[in-house]
């Protein structure tokens, strides 16, 4: 009897039929789990709501589910169903608090089965998925996510809409049974008093009206049940930098800043972070709607990275986030794909320009050239200087203008955005202002203030972009003006690189509207231009190409291609272009204007460009 590669017999049984003996493999119970509470809550909603769903040639399968015969098992097929549709998602992502709610529940509807059904394969069938349940009980470990009492809000507004939505259905799923013609307005009153348990407008014949009665009154009581509970249990708030933390993080950047431009980015506080048994090197992470999002490379010594990913990894497994990566250098990229087995795509390139070489001279920098110029005879000027040389005042006024000037109400960015500006302990930075005197200069809040740039720093000899904003009244190229001024400003600061934007997709754009490029990549192209509409993709690939910089590529690390919405969605949200958090009531939408700022004259031998 000879002996295949994989070790079996011939003539013995199939490897795929002895897989199929064996049963699924334990880490892909949870996600069947999930799925089969999604199944059979949809089933047990529609055999609740749905009087010939229930006694249509459905109703073998339905024998199997809990609840389904008058009016009181039409109510409880209905919360049954509710409930597992809650849980299924938990389920899916191995959360143990999901899978205590699963053991609790399923008992009670084999209980129900039996009780009012007398149906013994329904409770047979309950205590089959509990067995299940309780055998891979280890696959279910996972943590709570951070979370606050905002959800309770949440979920009464998601869970009393959609109890309106299928109250709706119910009051109309007996139209041989309602007794008259109720209109629209009767229903939705019928439903808003179900809800609260009260008989409403709408007359049915019949044991209709106990049916339609109980299934309005559980989904009230689902929603008033779930909202409490989520107002009321304990909160798990967001993890943030602590003083220590960021203390470390310091240290680490002191002697290893230079091999990342966002490594400084690392110091936003509302990122948690998690360092390498060693302590010699660290990854920092927020955590976005179930996905654990991690930008730029590790901080730290290059041989330390794989202990930090490892906890990152291992902290992503106990929560059951999904592990993520956002703008990684292609030696991150490598050293992350290489230790967690994860997969990378490039996402887009980084502008880098070394400042050694910079200059405006030459055809290529002619635009750059002379948008600056006439800028200049305009009457603006530049001033370029570390956050520490600034005065208290004026650097108020300069944080007072960044935030009245944003034009949103949320801070945007993550990757590349450290969220605040003059911090004390962010001396080190690089802030490049333009002013200019004129006749509103005295009653404007910000003084002869026009724009403002903020460069944090990259080692000890570069420096990356963080911000950009300008008076909506300046002329334009204000940006133009400020980072030629910060590049010519660079050698006396000891600077010399400078990071500026990054760019999405910018070899598609690149390679797409050059000679010979095929259909594909001009449909791609063409497609990011439309897009460009909404996000700035090809306006930011523009604006970098006009200072002639040098492209590194920059890369997104993901688990699975399945995961890439969900990343996708992530990402925007921590960028800030998705806001699906609660409105907070009285949230002053801008800070209070300062008092003017009187126009600062330079102290002598301060840099500063004037035309």
């Amino acid at each position: 009897m000879s002996v295949t590669q994989d070790g079996d017999k011939s003539g013995s049984v199939p490897h795929r039929m002895r897989r199929i003996l064996r049963g699924p493999r334990p880490e892909k119970v949870p996600a069947i789990v999930g799925t089969a509470c999604t199944f059979i809550g949809l089933v047990d909603i529609a055999a609740g709501v749905f009087p010939r769903f229930r006694t249509s040639r459905v109703h073998d399968l339905v024998e199997f589910l809990p609840g389904t015969l008058g009016p009181l098992s039409a109510a409880l097929s209905l919360s049954v169903g509710v409930l597992l549709l809650l849980l299924a998602h938990g389920l899916k992502r191995h959360k143990r608090r999901a899978w205590q709610a699963a053991v609790i529940l399923l008992p009670l509807g084999a209980a129900a089965q039996f009780t009012y059904r007398h149906s013994v394969l329904g409770a047979l069938f309950s205590l089959a998925l509990l067995a299940l349940l309780l055998h891979h009980r280890k696959e279910f470990a996972a943590l709570p996510d951070p979370r606050s009492r905002w959800r309770a809000l949440a979920n009464f507004v998601l869970m009393g809409a959609g109890s309106i939505g299928l109250g709706l259905i119910i009051v109309s799923a007996h139209p041989g049974k309602i007794i008259g013609d109720p209109g629209l307005t009767d229903r939705l009153t019928h439903v808003l008093l179900g809800l609260f348990g009260t008989e409403g407008p709408v007359s049915y014949s019949g044991s209709v009206s106990w049916t339609v009665g109980y299934s309005l009154g559980a989904l009230g009581l689902l929603t008033a049940i779930t909202t409490i509970y989520l107002a009321f249990r304990p909160e798990h708030p967001v993890a943030r930098l602590t003083e220590d933390d960021e203390a470390r993080l310091r240290e680490l950047l002191a002697r290893h800043g230079g091999r990342d431009s966002l490594g400084h980015f690392a110091l936003r506080r509302d990122k948690a972070v998690v360092f390498s048994p060693s302590g010699k090197a660290a990854v920092t992470y927020r955590v976005v709607s179930g996905v654990m999002l991690a930008s730029g490379d590790p901080i730290g010594d290059v041989e330390a990275w794989p202990g930090a990913i490892e906890r990152f990894m291992d902290e992503a497994k106990a929560h059951s986030w999904t592990p993520a990566v956002m703008g990684c250098s292609e030696t991150g990229g490598h050293v992350w794909t290489r230790e967690t087995g994860l997969d990378a795509l490039e996402l887009g390139d980084e502008a880098v320009v070394d400042v050694p070489g910079f200059s405006l001279s030459g055809r290529a920098m002619r635009n750059v050239r002379q948008m600056v110029k006439r800028i200049e005879r305009n009457g603006y000027h530049t001033r370029v200087r570390r956050a520490r040389d600034i005065p208290d005042t004026e650097m108020e006024h300069i944080r007072q203008a960044a935030a009245g000037w944003r034009g949103t109400t949320t801070e945007r960015g993550f990757s590349m955005a450290l969220g605040r500006i003059g911090d004390p302990q962010d001396g080190d930075a690089v802030i490049a202002t333009a002013h200019k005197t004129d006749e509103h200069t005295d009653t404007s809040p910000y003084g002869d203030l026009k724009a403002v740039i903020h460069f944090v720093p990259w080692g000890t000899d570069g420096m990356s972009l963080e911000l950009m904003r300008r008076d909506r009244t300046a002329d334009p190229g204000m940006n133009e003006l400020l980072i030629v001024a910060a590049l010519q400003a660079s050698p006396q600061l000891g600077v010399e690189r400078v990071s500026l934007n990054f760019a999405m997709f910018r070899s598609a754009l690149a390679r797409g509207e050059k000679l010979g490029a095929g259909p594909v990549l001009r449909i791609w192209r063409g497609l990011l231009v439309f897009l460009s509409r909404w996000f700035q993709i090809e306006s930011l690939y523009k604006f970098n190409a006009k200072f002639q910089p040098r492209w590194e590529p920059r890369f997104v690390v993901y688990r699975r291609t399945g995961d890439l919405p969900r990343i996708g969605l992530a990402a925007m949200q921590a960028e800030g272009f998705v806001d699906l958090t609660p409105p907070r009531p009285l949230r002053r939408k801008h800070p209070r204007p300062a008092r003017p700022c009187p126009h600062i004259t330079p102290p002598p031998g301060e840099h500063m460009r004037a035309a």
